[in-house]
């Protein structure tokens, strides 16, 4: 076998582990980072909705217990008092959001 075909093999499987190695870098490590950035992002919503569910529960049960609740011909501004302080969190809480990137 001549030097030359033995050398051209040698670049191409150079050339092969180099795109290998470039690829894993970039494309299979922040798909990695993404999927954890999804799984986090994925288990908070989840908590904070079981959190705005209870806290407006707690919200209405407190407005009912006022002179305001005990009214029958004032029932439904228990449940819009209680919509409009969810909504004020919601803003509130939004307005705090932070949009992040992927990378560090």
């Amino acid at each position: 076998m001549p030097a030359d075909e033995s050398q051209a093999k040698i670049k191409i499987s150079e050339l092969y582990d180099l795109v290998v190695k470039y690829a894993k870098q970039e494309a299979i490590d922040p798909l990695r980072g993404a999927g954890r950035w999804l799984a986090f992002g994925l288990f908070a919503s989840v908590l904070i909705s079981i959190g705005v569910v209870i806290g407006s529960l707690g919200v209405l049960r407190l407005v009912q217990t006022t002179p305001l609740g005990s009214s029958n011909s004032w029932s439904w501004l228990r449940y819009l008092i209680t919509v409009i302080i969810c909504l004020v969190v919601g803003f509130v809480a939004n307005s705090r959001i932070k949009r992040g990137t992927l990378e560090k």
